[in-house]
């Protein structure tokens, strides 16, 4: 449920940056944040979200070992990059990326605490 929670606060961080005046403009020119949108921005964005949404399903479906280590290594490299993106942030969008942040160092918290079954 972390990855999804994950995932729908980044969501709701982008239709918030999309209400701001002259973004839509922005991305009709093929400019978003003061650079050129390009097939690679898009294809990392799309693993962005795409990622949390197979980490939900691996969660449900790996083994307890594998779960465990997918979860530390991908919400580690997530947790990051969310702090990251606290960077210089507007005061709506502060909530959403706590949020998402806090949301990730549980996943790792978990799985790093959860005991093996043996």
């Amino acid at each position: 449920m972390l990855w999804l929670f994950r995932d729908l606060a980044a969501l709701t961080i982008l239709v918030l940056w999309f209400m701001q005046p002259g973004a839509l403009e922005g991305i009709m020119a093929g400019e978003a944040l003061g650079s050129q949108i390009t097939p690679e921005a898009l294809l990392f964005l799309a693993m962005q979200f795409w990622a949390p949404l197979a980490m939900a399903f691996l969660s449900i479906t790996l083994k307890d070992k594998q779960n465990r280590w997918a979860n530390i290594i991908v919400g580690t490299v997530y947790t990051v990059l969310s702090a990251y993106g606290l960077i210089g942030v507007s005061a709506q969008e502060v909530l959403l990326r706590v949020s998402a942040t806090v949301a990730t160092a549980l996943i790792v918290w978990y799985a790093w605490t959860s005991k093996q079954k043996v």
